[in-house]
Parts: C-alpha cells; structure tokens; sequence
C-alpha cells in the first residue's frame, strides 16, 4: 500500500507517514486529513512511496484527501523546503504558515471560479436613503454601500450585519438588487488588453524600464533607488504591462497593508480589464482564499500583497516587486521568521524571473550588495512631476527657540502661512496616545506596565494607561500610588497630545490624526485619504503609517517633533532607520507644482545624518554607516544568527542558553557571545534574552546552524521557549 509522507503544522522537524488508498506521485502537493493523536489534523503530501521506517503495522491511514483543488507546485513545495533550511524551522510548520486559513482546516473547499456578486438595479439607484427609515439602520448600510462600491460579494454583505443576507433576499424580491457572475479574463484577453495611457516618462524612468526589459525573462536582482516622488511605480506599472502582454504574472509585495488600497487603485485604473487580487491580513478568511485560488489557477494577473503574498502558487510567474525593501515589516517577528525580501530573491531565481527591490533609502544590505555588483542599480535622481523639486531641509535648534506644547515659534508661523495658502501640512511624531509617560512630580513614581519592561502611555480622552506592546491597560490614577500626591502629570508627547495642541492654537483648523488608533475600523483609513485627496483636512498629525508611499498633492510643509531620542539608541541600526524614516516622511511635500519644506525640530542640528538629510545625500551617510560597520563588524560584512529564548524567571533562561552555548563547540570562523538579556528583557509577563552567533561567512554559519539546531532538539527545555532568528533585524 502507498506510504505518504505528510508535512503537519506541528512543531517538530519531521514529516510524518500514513497508509493511504488510490495514491500516487501526481498526490504530491494535495492538502490530506491524518489522524494526529486524539484528534484530525490537515497537512500537505510532501512524499509518496512504498516505504517508510515506522512498521506497516503501526501505520494509520490517512482520513481523507482533499482533490477539491490543484496540488501545490513542485517550485511552490521546494520555496517551503528551502525556507525550513535555510530559517532552520519545521517543515510543516513552514508549509502550514504558507497556506490560508481555509485551507489549514479539515474541511474541502468548493472553488467556484464565477463567484456571485450583487449590485443594484436601475430601480435600486434610483432609491434615495432618505426614504428609507432611519430605524431600519441594516436596509439603510447595505443601500449606502451598494451605492458606494458598486457591486459587492457576499461576504461583503456579512460584514455589515448578520441580519444582511436577509435584508439582501428583500432587495432582490424588489428588484433592487440583481445577482451577476463575475467573469474572469483570459489569457488572451489580458494579453490583448487596452490600457489606459500613462505620463510621460523622465529620461531616469525610461532607462530604468528599458534595462529591465532587455532582460525581463533573465532573473536578475534590481535595485530601484529612486529618490521620493521620482516616479517608482510608473516603473512598476510599464514593466507590469510588458509581462502582460506575455501573459505572466507579477507579485508585488509592500510592507503595510495601509499602502494596498492606494496601490491597487493605480493599478485597476491603468490595467482595468486585469484580474488582480490583493492578499493582506485585512481580508477575512473567504475573501483571501479565493483571491489565493485565482492566483494559483493562474486567472489573476497581478497579485498585490503584504508579507505573507510571497507564498501564493503563480504558475506563470514572470517578475517580483518589492517596494520599500528597507521596511522592517517584511521580516516576520514570531514563528517562521522569514523575511520576504529575501524569500522573494529566492524565488525569483528559482522562477528565472527578475526581481526589484524599490526604495528611496535602500536598506544598507541591498546598497551594499549593488556596490559590489551583486545586485543591478537603477537610479532615479530627479521627482517624475514637471516642475516639482525636493523639498528644503532645514534644522531648528530647540536650545535656541524654545517650545511650547511641543512647538516652536518658527514651526508655528509655518503653520500659519500654510493655512493662509490654503496648502496642507504634516506634523510628524512617531508616538501614539496623549504622553509616552506618567510621572508623579513629587517622588519621580512613572507608570510601568507589569507585564512588559515598558511604561504605560497615557490615553487621556479614555482616562486609560495603556500598554503599547502587551495591550494592557488600566484607569488613570487620581493620586500617585508611591507617595499619595495628586500631582501626578503627562509627561512627553504623542499624536493625541499635539492633536489637541493644535486645536487649541488653530482653532478654525480641520486638523485629522492618522495613527494605529484613529485607523483601526474598517474603511477609516480610506476615509482619511479621500478627505486629505479632496482637500477637507488642513493638518495632518501622524505615526510612521504616512510616512511611505503617499501622494499627497497639496501637502507643502512636513514637520518633524522628537527624533532625537533614535540618534543614541543602542541598535546598531537605528540611525539607519531613522534616516529612512525621516526621509520617507520628508517626501510627502512638494510633490506636485508646490514647493515643499521641511521643518526638523532638534537639539542636534550638526548631525552628520540631519546634514546627510538637509542635503537630501543618501549616498554619503551610507558610505558613512557602511564604514562604522565594518570597523565593528556588524552586518553587511558579517552574517548573525539569535537563539533567543523566554520564559518565567530570567535566571532559568539565561541558564539554557548557557547550556546551549556550551554545547555548541564552534568551528574557527564562528563567533559565539555571551548570553544576555534582551534590550526589552521582559514583554507579555515573559523574560527574555539571547544568544548571538556570527560569522564572516555564510555558508560556514549555515552548516554551523544544521548541526546545532540538531543538537539544541535534544536539550532539556523546561519552562523554557526558544526559537532560533536567522538574520535578525531586531534585538
């Protein structure tokens, strides 16, 4: 009887045989039901044979085989089995991390590849919400929305309100409403398209497309450096086309999901008769199966997605893009940690497909890899709008002018002359809620999280202490808990603070913040960007959320409050990231026909990265970095690995990772350092630390890493968590 050899989300390194009926090799790739213990458990064929190392006798057949859609691809199931080598992670933990959550349960999936969707009759346009009322809030939703988008699937009509669907039914036996089938296109009919006509291209836009397109069927790794506003995406969206019109796809990858809707608005309105589909953690479970299903049928043409899209079947798989490749988002923090960047090189060489890292601030690994030709530089020098010019830099020294409520005099005569323009501004503070602290003036008592080696922020609206990293909270106290004084203030600033500062000092203002708070129901964000594109905001205060990849045609001042507090951190990457993010946001202004500035606030004027920022001078202060670097040996000119463990008492962790050390027996060209507590030694009640190993060579690190990994699966680990972060971004 066939033996297959299964791949399960379970946290061992093995795959795991069962007896299974009518299998063969054309089942590698098929999602299986197994029995696991007690209990059923969905997995993916990886192997089938007639053989395995476990008796035939104690053999369990496998439940049931699930033949509802293709198999994964052979590329598809060898990306799985490099990432498990390469992140030294569990196969089936990696397979089962790939797949929707749809696909990891234990029941069949009906692809249905002409969906039903809803939209309204000519009858239904012509009912006005007014007339509908007010009580009947589920009829008067699903008409507004109806009215809004268009058309609507019905997992889209859930969303509203369970008594929806019912409310939908009515519509229908009232001809309101008519049910369509979505008809995909083809092949052929993508090829043929008609696309709507782009802009002209710079002479920097034009040589980048043409390089890229002499070698579009060759994998090549490009680096797009284009300075802010140069015009990235009409790059994107000219190479998109060629591929196109050879009927492959392309997989483009951004960091945030807020950046997806903006995105895919551009791309539906110059490829309109295109499936595309977009993959983020904002879709709900049916949403992103089937867009995952159109991908791996090979119906959508241009898939658009977060982290996580770098997994999705493309069997005509013809380019990748990955914007902001600097951004820390692409490397997953917990569990598999991969970084997508990286995965996506992978498999576009295994795909010979090229590949483009996209950034106005590459990531030092990238700029350092084009200097030494392993990666294509492409460079965009100048902004792609005619007449539009980067925005001045310029530094106020805050020993100098003094603030008030976070402002100076100088940053608030710029406020007013923007408001008297009628243009929009920007104020920068990457700090949400009212205050970072709550101090007692009295005995310097600050409010700390008891779960996290962190202070609690100060949410004053809710009258809430909260926790940003464990999400505890509790209510603001009258008095201070040390010494009973009731002078007890907010200390610092954050977004709702300088809110409510430039509230009071503007009255007649339209001031709107956009950080993680103020976005976090459905749609809100796209609110926000149609009232800032159709001008019915006049301020904006934000997080880093609108630093990357935002046009916002009227914005001409950005201002920047607190980030000094980066310039001295003990992460060796903070200037690097600062600089990136600084220049991201500094890019907001000037985009269009106005001119743009911008206004740092500091005591640190001198800088060598404010300087390297006034001059807008990428180059230099990466050059700069690049040689501190080396003299420490830190990344790019080293290759590091953490162990890094949690548990209940720091002792007990820092213990293990001893052990482990101990254990280790490093060749010459590994480096291995003490144990030490993390940077946040305490998050979420657990204490942490790590273990650091580095060497000038990958390769060696690699097999070093092989035979550890085995050895540390044999280590005693009670009340002890670890997991092994190769290339680590955050320590």
């Amino acid at each position: 009887m066939p033996v297959i050899h299964v791949a399960l989300d379970v946290p061992v390194n093995t795959l795991f045989d069962y007896l299974a009926l009518d299998t063969t090799a054309q089942d590698i790739g098929v999602r299986v039901c197994v029995p696991f213990g007690k209990k059923q458990m969905t997995g993916v064929i990886m192997g089938v044979s007639t053989r395995s190392l476990i008796p035939s006798s104690k053999l369990r057949h496998a439940t049931h085989i699930f033949r509802d859609i293709p198999p994964l691809s052979s590329s598809l199931l060898d990306l799985f089995r490099f990432c498990s080598t390469y992140y030294h992670h569990p196969l089936g933990e990696v397979v089962m991390n790939g797949l929707p959550g749809r696909l990891r349960s234990i029941k069949p999936i009906v692809a249905d590849p002409a969906a039903s969707q809803y939209r309204l009759t000519p009858m239904g346009y012509a009912i006005s919400l007014s007339t509908i009322p007010a009580r009947n809030i589920v009829k008067r939703r699903l008409l507004a929305g109806l009215k809004e988008s268009g058309i609507m699937h019905i997992e889209e009509v859930k969303q509203l309100s369970r008594r929806a669907p019912a409310v939908l039914k009515e519509f229908m036996m009232l001809s309101w409403v008519e049910e369509t089938v979505a008809t995909l296109p083809s092949s052929a009919a993508s090829r043929s398209e008609v696309t709507s006509p782009g802009p002209v291209l710079t002479a920097d836009q034009e040589s980048a497309v043409n390089n890229v397109a002499a070698k579009i069927s060759d994998f090549n790794t490009w680096l797009l450096h284009g300075i802010t506003g140069s015009g990235k995406t009409e790059v994107y969206l000219q190479l998109i086309s060629l591929l196109l019109r050879q009927g492959r796809q392309t997989l483009v990858l951004v960091p945030e999901i807020n950046l997806t809707p903006q995105l895919e608005a551009i791309f539906r309105s110059r490829f309109p008769a295109t499936q595309l589909v977009s993959l983020h953690s904002g879709l709900n479970p049916g949403e992103r199966v089937n867009a995952w299903l159109q991908a791996q049928r090979g119906e959508a043409m241009i898939i658009l997605g977060t982290r996580l899209a770098v997994f999705t079947p493309l069997p005509k798989l013809g380019l990748i893009i990955v914007d902001e490749e600097q951004d820390i988002s692409f490397k997953q923090q917990e569990g598999l940690r991969y970084s997508a960047r990286d995965v996506a090189i992978f498999r576009a060489k295994h795909a010979n497909a090229p590949v483009i890292l996209g950034s106005a601030t590459p990531s030092l690994e990238s700029y350092y890899n084009a200097l030494r030709g392993r990666y294509l530089r492409l460079h965009l020098s100048s902004r792609a709008v005619k007449n539009a010019t980067l925005p001045a830099v310029r530094c106020i020294d805050t020993r100098a002018a003094k603030t008030k409520e976070g402002f100076s005099a100088p940053l608030i005569t710029a406020l007013e002359k923007c408001l008297t323009l009628n243009q929009q501004s920007l104020v920068f503070i990457n700090r949400r809620g009212y205050a970072p602290v709550l101090l007692c003036k009295s005995c310097a008592w600050t409010a700390t999280c008891h779960r996290c080696a962190s202070r609690l922020v100060v949410h004053l609206r809710e009258k809430k202490l909260r926790c940003h990293y464990c999400g505890h909270q509790e209510r603001f106290p009258s008095i201070c808990p040390e010494c009973g004084d009731q002078d007890i203030a907010p200390f610092g600033h954050g977004t709702q603070r300088v809110e409510a500062a430039l509230a009071d000092r503007f009255p007649e203002a339209r001031i709107v913040r956009i950080d993680r708070d103020s976005t976090r129901r459905k749609n809100a964000w796209q609110k926000i960007l149609k009232d800032i594109q159709e001008q019915r905001v006049d301020i904006l205060v934000g997080t880093q959320i609108l630093a990357k990849g935002h046009d916002f045609p009227n914005l001409s001042l950005v201002s920047i409050l607190n980030s000094d507090a980066s310039l001295f951190s003990t992460d060796f990457r903070a200037s690097e990231r600062l600089f990136a993010q600084l220049m991201q946001v500094a890019g907001r202004a000037g985009r269009a026909t106005i001119s743009g500035e911008v206004l740092i606030q500091t005591e640190f004027p001198d800088h060598p990265l404010y300087q390297a920022l006034r001059r807008q001078d990428y180059g230099s202060l990466a050059q700069t970095l690049l040689a501190e670097r080396k003299s420490a040996g830190f990344p790019p000119y080293v290759y590091q690995a953490l162990l890094r463990a949690e548990g209940l008492q720091i002792d007990t962790v820092l213990d293990f990772l001893a052990r482990a050390a101990a254990m280790a027996k490093a060749p010459q060209r590994i480096e291995i350092f003490d144990p030490v507590p993390a940077q946040m030694a305490r998050l979420k009640g657990m204490e942490r630390a790590y273990l650091l190993i580095q060497s000038g060579s990958r390769k060696q690190l690699q097999e070093f890493l092989s035979v550890w990994r085995a050895k540390l699966d044999t280590l005693s680990a009670q009340r002890v968590r670890w997991v092994l972060d190769v290339d680590p971004l955050e320590f």
